[in-house]
């Protein structure tokens, strides 16, 4: 008989992860307490980088299954979601999702549905990134400057040249015109010779 686990994850120590285990018990799944990971970490970080999630990993066993909530206990985005449920699939871990109706994502059904999830994720992504390169050719066309601001403007650079072709130290250097050595270094080696 295959073991029942629930992975319960809110993002704030103002939330409780109570809520979660009892939709999963009022759905029918009899999970036992010590079989119930519960963590309070941020959506934004990957479920491989989350420790209640890794210590979940080293409890599954083929033949085992998983109850969420919703997929975004999972992962931060669908594509983070479809790899999680890729590699519990690959250990043999049967993943149900209780806000799509109880769906088994590792059946016919739910591989579908995590073909149209990772679609959409692919689009999102697609369209996150031609709405920046758009707003950075827009920036451009502007007369923007784009990157990091110069750490020493021309004066400070040519003051810090001749500093430098006096004899004085890097850090001497970096001390008076109140940046790091590393720039200065990078100034100097920069520099025609």
């Amino acid at each position: 008989m295959s073991r029942v686990f629930a992975y319960c994850r809110v993002s704030t120590a103002e939330q409780h992860t109570s809520n979660q285990a009892q939709e999963i018990a009022a759905a029918g799944f009899a999970i036992t307490p010590a079989r119930i990971v519960a963590e309070t970490i941020s959506g934004s970080t990957a479920a491989s980088e989350r420790a209640g999630f890794a210590k979940l990993l080293d409890k599954l066993e083929a033949g085992d299954v998983l109850v969420v909530t919703k997929l975004d206990r999972l992962g931060r985005n669908a594509m983070d979601v479809r790899a999680t449920v890729e590699a519990l699939a690959g250990m043999g871990v049967r993943v149900h999702c209780l806000a799509l109706g109880g769906v088994d994502l590792t059946s016919a059904a739910g591989k579908m549905t995590m073909q149209v999830l990772g679609a959409v994720a692919e689009f999102e992504r697609d369209l996150l990134i031609e709405r920046t390169q758009a707003g950075l050719a827009r920036a451009k066309a502007e007369g923007k400057t784009l990157g990091r601001p110069k750490a020493l403007d021309d004066a400070m650079r040519q003051e810090a040249l001749q500093r430098l072709a006096a004899g004085e130290a890097v850090a001497a250097v970096a001390r008076a015109l109140k940046t790091s050595r590393a720039t200065i270094m990078r100034c100097r080696d920069s520099a025609p010779a």
